[in-house]
């Protein structure tokens, strides 16, 4: 698959409604459990008001620094070159947090009972948090759908 045909996750913030759902699949996916402070994405109030809520999630980066930024050898962060997906090993990661603060929008977070760091595996090319996104505000589309959609 080329790059432009890669999916990633495209969020359109004026068909949020807040109810957080995304996260609430995204806990219960990975963990089995509701709670939205295990999400890998994060609904948030925009603290400028217009639009009222944001949403910070992997954007799967063509050159992620994440992956970068691991010390680990062989690197415990890979970039899948079918899909594009950039995926954390658990079993090699050594919870250094070093993908943590080089993350640009900070999208791994610290597991603290794992050890180790974790984010949106796109759950395994199902992307259940734009599945069950009841307003579509958020959808799972090509690179090249999405840069169509910013440049118009």
């Amino acid at each position: 698959m080329n790059l432009e045909e890669q999916k990633v996750l495209f969020y359109d913030p004026s068909k949020c409604s807040g109810c957080l759902y995304c996260m609430e699949v995204c806990s219960y996916k990975h963990y089995g459990v509701i709670d939205i402070s295990k999400a890998y994405l994060m609904v948030e109030l925009n603290p400028e008001g217009n639009p009222l809520f944001i949403n910070n999630y992997c954007s799967h980066c063509q050159d992620p620094y994440c992956m970068a930024a691991c010390p680990v050898e062989p690197k415990a962060i890979s970039k899948d070159p079918a899909t594009g997906f950039v995926l954390i090993n658990p079993a090699l990661c050594i919870g250094c947090r070093s993908c943590n603060y080089a993350c640009p929008i900070s999208i791994p977070s610290f597991d603290e009972k794992l050890k180790v760091s974790v984010k949106c595996d796109a759950c395994k090319g199902e992307f259940l948090c734009a599945k069950y996104c009841s307003t579509g505000a958020l959808q799972v589309l090509s690179r090249r759908e999405i840069l169509e959609r910013l440049r118009s």
